[in-house]
């Protein structure tokens, strides 16, 4: 851990290297009045919008939007399965099924799925104020959908002997509705309120006492078991793939961690509201899922409840140049050649492919190095499939 003393409050870092963006949005973070006890930043930490993703961020009193990002509630699943092997035409079989049930990147449902398979009943779906309101019928035909950008659903060997399958998406576009409509909001209460916070920082606040503040825990809430059902469901329809293809399969229980909320916790001796944007909860004992990138290993892994970091961890490994970069200098053959030397089976096949390519990211296990006072690792998992959205 480093630690950046420059400023309001420290700066606590589980990297050696941070790009000048990402930096100077940890510094404008670590001097909101309303910052409590300093700023975490996870080891797979890169610029975002407004907060660095990877970064974890404890208030007093208020909520901050962007502090959460757009995509409420995205977070990983996984399974284990008690297979030990699958051939090759056998996982063809099987991704060719997932394809044809789970609908990947900008598609939705062709029909609106069973409302039964929503999150429980909320009084945000019938209040027609609200964004999940009207938005209820829309979310209805993104339920069971992966999304694009880097959501995936994997099919790993895990070192533990066994076949696991992993998904990583959220909440859709009810999330990004939900955000951008209180961004907005806090936006222009913020300018109202002659907020010393300035606009270009991209942090506007809600206090937690408004109405505004506690619609939009409200709603952030629903859009987070929101993307839990989504991933739920996917990985319910997934399983069938497998059964299809052995009905000698059998599931262990669904692992599931999300990387995109605020919630209340208690953090040195006071109820504060820690957001994690791109960063994943590791409370002692707690197990999660720390994915790679395309081609690379992931992790089962179980929290050490590390303080300094407010119980989190990392939520993969973190991008190291833009989607565009990465289209622009990354070579398509050479990343494809790196998964077909594996045997993997995966979807790369054009230029436009590489903005999620494993040549954009950060080395997962100088990440993993770097956060060992965080979590430890239960399983390795291995990718032998790859369904990109």
């Amino acid at each position: 851990m480093n630690v950046v003393t420059s400023e309001k409050v420290p700066i606590k870092l589980w990297l050696d290297d941070i790009e000048d963006g990402a930096m100077q949005q940890a510094k404008n973070l670590a001097n909101l009045p309303f910052i409590y006890k300093h700023l975490a930043i996870m080891p797979d930490s890169h610029q975002g919008y407004g907060m660095p993703i990877g970064g974890v961020l404890a208030t007093s009193g208020v909520i901050i939007p962007n502090a959460v990002g757009v995509d409420i509630g995205c977070g990983m699943c996984a399974v284990k399965s008690n297979l030990t092997d699958i051939s090759k035409d056998g996982l063809m079989a099987i991704t060719g099924a997932i394809r044809d049930v789970i609908p990947l990147g900008f598609n939705h449902q062709e029909e609106p799925q069973d409302k039964k398979l929503m999150p429980a009943e909320s009084d945000v779906i019938y209040d027609t104020s609200k964004v999940v309101c009207g938005e209820y019928n829309n979310a209805l035909k993104q339920l069971g959908t992966l999304g694009g950008g880097n959501h995936f659903i994997e099919i790993q060997k895990g070192s533990d002997g066994f076949i696991w399958i992993m998904i990583h998406s959220g909440s859709r576009n009810l999330g990004k509705k939900v955000a951008d409509h209180y961004n907005k909001i806090a936006v222009k209460l913020n300018r109202l309120w002659y907020s010393s916070v300035p606009k270009e920082h991209e942090l506007a606040f809600l206090p937690i006492e408004t109405n505004e503040a506690k619609d939009y825990y409200k709603e952030m809430q629903y859009c987070v078991k929101f993307a839990l059902a989504n991933r739920s469901l996917m990985m319910d329809r997934i399983k069938i793939c497998f059964t299809d293809y052995t009905n000698q399969v059998v599931f262990g229980d669904m692992i599931n961690i999300a990387h995109n909320y605020a919630r209340w916790e208690h953090h040195f001796g006071q109820e504060v509201i820690v957001h994690r944007k791109g960063a994943t909860a590791a409370r002692v004992g707690e197990v999660g899922l720390i994915p790679g990138s395309m081609g690379t290993k992931s992790y089962v892994v179980e929290g050490l409840g590390n303080p300094e970091s407010f119980w989190s961890c990392s939520h993969g490994a973190g991008r190291k140049m833009g989607r565009k970069q990465a289209q622009r200098i990354l070579s398509l053959g050479d990343e494809i050649k790196k998964m077909d030397e594996q045997g993997i089976i995966h979807g790369m096949r054009n230029q436009s492919d590489l903005d999620e390519a494993s040549g954009a990211y950060k080395d997962i296990d100088e990440v993993m190095e770097n956060q060992k006072d965080l979590v430890k690792i239960l399983v390795e998992l291995k990718p032998i499939a790859v369904i990109k959205g």
